[in-house]
């Protein structure tokens, strides 16, 4: 019944003649898709009734045989190459620790269609048959997409490389063999979301270049191999997730998938197939729209209009990895869309904080197109990876001093990564006013506060109640932190839990969101706050927001300041219509998971990580409390920590964090 009501809801408000051609294109579907089931019961799939002629593709990769001994050389300088064996030792021995799941062995038989964390399996049938998400399991189809994207390929060439031990190889045959017998076209949960066939794709194809010269694998091999990429690309043309208001990176997936295949299939021409279905297009197609796309998904400061970190570094790799690839086979693009592309790393660059992580603002599912380093280990909330392949392209280096733990991805990437002896810290206030981020620096303090529209322009498909919330760091070590995500679809509960008002670090008015949501559409928050900001120094900022104007009358304001040694925020809550007070202001901080409260007196809570020590005083503790709550650095876990609570009546409150020099 709520999704009925739902769907009533948003046709409300669509003219006649788009509701027409909304319904007449439904009916076509669906027509269409009760057709293609008929037809693959009668005449199941088989990947070898492709035809693809016999093909090897001319295209160029980031790295090549010329190369291969420079670039062993540079991974056994970087003592790289006993942790490469170990992690594709662990793939070969089916070990994977993917969203949350801890290192499981996965036994002889990889489950490529179950979520293995509660042993839910999905049939195989008609992919538009499938049903993705069911509110009565706790089921999360995310896994199996997860691990049939294949981004543990990258590893095992990586291996295979260095040793040339042949296990490697036939590890790789192994699993895509196992994969097409248990995932025939169109028939499985692996072939119902575009965005993840894309990814497998592009990872097949990165597998390709690493055993291309292998001896064990047989021509009737590739062969099996080409008729099955070719497969992808006609099913991603065909099924672009491009459909709604706005693009994002779903449907950047998908072109970066077509550009990839594309490349692959430069000189390939099927005489049978219609011109959608040629390689030729997918490229043609796909180069225009990364173009295009670009310049829609970036604001011109360089942040993601999804308004989530964690997304704006998948788009970045997304961007950045296909561009490259693009150059290494003579396509390119213009020049305001390489000044658009750096402008995205320079907000990396400067959203980094000095202990090198980033804040988790917005949803995050941990995604990736490729990952060239530390498979089973890469720490989420890192994004220097990308500073360092980044640094070599645009020849920065600032880049490559912030990234200059992870010359290893640069070097896969490049075949090089330049040495910088010039030392680069950020510590002056830098500002992203259409992304909504407000970075307040020097050389003690590192404050990001999140104050800006929601993401896909109002929509919040990935946004949480976090405005005017802010993470703090204090001599590199993390004191007050955004709570993450979790999960999505297989806990709403969670869900909504994670992206709820008190969770983050701000002010709710009794039980009030900032901007009201659904509890059953997790991807949409319609914008309420229209936060801005009011004022901006070096040293301070002033932003406001409207999320409670309509259900209490108040206007939160908050300013923030600081010196080498404190943060100031006050907090004013304006009544707009000179009403009297009924309602409890309750301010929330949550705490990194390692800080620990020693102590508290009358107006202070001595707050402590590491070596360093914190004073958080507050004009009036009477009415304060701490809970244990659970914050979540990636998707799908959690750890224990605690949230400081103060309510109050009053209409104005001082918080200061100050430690001693």
């Amino acid at each position: 019944m709520n999704k009925i009501s739902q769907k009533i809801n948003k046709a409300k408000g669509l003219p006649i003649d788009k509701l027409a051609k909304k319904i007449s294109e439904k009916a076509y579907n669906k027509i269409f898709s009760e057709i293609r089931n008929i037809q693959l019961i009668i005449k199941p799939p088989n990947v070898l009734k492709v035809k693809i002629p016999r093909y090897k593709t001319k295209s160029n990769f980031f790295i090549n045989d010329k190369e291969r001994e420079n670039i062993i050389n540079k991974i056994e300088k970087l003592e790289k190459t006993d942790e490469i064996i170990e992690q594709a030792n662990q793939i070969c021995c089916h070990e994977f620790d993917l969203l949350g799941s801890g290192k499981i062995n996965l036994g002889k038989s990889i489950p490529w269609n179950k979520d293995f964390k509660v042993n839910y399996v999905w049939p195989n049938k008609y992919y538009k048959k499938i049903q993705i998400v069911d509110s009565s399991n706790n089921a999360d189809v995310k896994v199996p997409w997860e691990l049939s994207r294949f981004q543990h390929i990258f590893t095992l060439g990586k291996a295979y490389w260095i040793s040339r031990d042949e296990k490697y190889s036939q590890e790789f045959v192994d699993q895509i063999r196992d994969w097409l017998y248990k995932n025939p076209f169109e028939m499985t949960v692996n072939w119902t979301c575009t965005m993840d066939v894309a990814i497998r794709a592009v990872n097949w194809i990165t597998g390709y270049y690493f055993f291309k010269d292998s001896l064990v694998i047989k021509e009737e091999f590739w062969k099996l191999f080409n008729n099955s990429l070719y497969q992808h690309g006609k099913y991603i043309i065909n099924n672009l997730e491009n459909k709604g208001n706005h693009t994002g990176n779903h449907y950047l997936s998908n072109i970066v998938g077509l550009a990839w295949l594309g490349i692959y299939f430069e000189d390939l021409h099927l005489k049978h197939a219609i011109k959608k279905n040629q390689p030729s297009f997918w490229l043609e197609f796909a180069l225009k729209e990364l173009e295009k796309e670009l310049f829609i998904q970036v604001n011109a400061d360089g942040t993601n209009y999804e308004a989530s970190t964690s997304y704006h570094r998948l788009v970045a790799e997304l961007f950045l990895i296909t561009t490259i690839l693009c150059e290494r086979n003579k396509f390119s693009f213009s020049s305001l869309f390489y000044e658009r592309l750096e402008k995205m790393f320079e907000f990396l660059l400067h959203l980094t904080k000095p202990n090198g992580l980033s804040p988790i603002v917005g949803d995050a599912d941990d995604g990736r197109l490729i990952i060239i380093s530390s498979y089973s280990k890469w720490q989420k909330n890192d994004f220097r990876h990308l500073l360092a392949i980044a640094g070599e392209y645009f020849d920065r280096d600032d880049f490559r001093f912030a990234g200059r733990l992870f010359k290893e991805d640069a070097i896969w990437i490049h075949s090089t990564y330049k040495e910088t002896s010039i030392p680069f810290e950020q510590v002056s206030t830098t500002v992203f006013p259409q992304g909504g981020y407000y970075i307040l620096k020097n050389k003690n303090i590192y404050c990001c506060i999140r104050c800006g529209e929601l993401s896909f322009r109002g929509e919040g498909v990935h946004s949480h109640n976090d405005q005017l919330s802010f993470d703090l760091t204090i001599k590199g070590e993390d004191f007050i932190v955004d709570p993450g995500s979790y999960i999505y679809t297989a806990d709403y509960a969670a869900r909504n839990l994670y992206r709820s008002t008190s969770m983050h670090n701000t002010l709710q008015i009794d039980n009030f969101e900032q901007n009201d949501f659904n509890v059953y559409e997790l991807f949409s928050m319609k914008e309420q706050t229209f936060s801005k900001c009011e004022a901006l120094t070096p040293n301070s900022f002033v932003g406001e927001h409207y999320g409670y104007t309509s259900k209490s009358n108040h206007v939160h304001s908050r300013n923030f300041s600081i010196t080498n040694n404190c943060v100031e925020i006050v907090d004013k809550v304006k009544s707009v219509k000179n009403t009297p007070n009924k309602y409890v202001f309750k301010y929330y901080f949550t705490l990194d998971s390692c800080v620990t409260i020693q102590k508290a007196n009358n107006k202070a809570l001595f707050l402590k990580k590491g070596q360093v020590e914190v004073f958080m005083e507050i004009e009036d503790l009477s009415d304060y409390e701490v809970r244990q709550v659970e914050i979540s650095k990636s998707y799908g876990t959690k750890e224990q920590s605690h949230q400081i609570i103060i309510s109050t009546y009053k209409n104005t409150i001082k918080t200061k964090f100050k430690f001693l020099k």
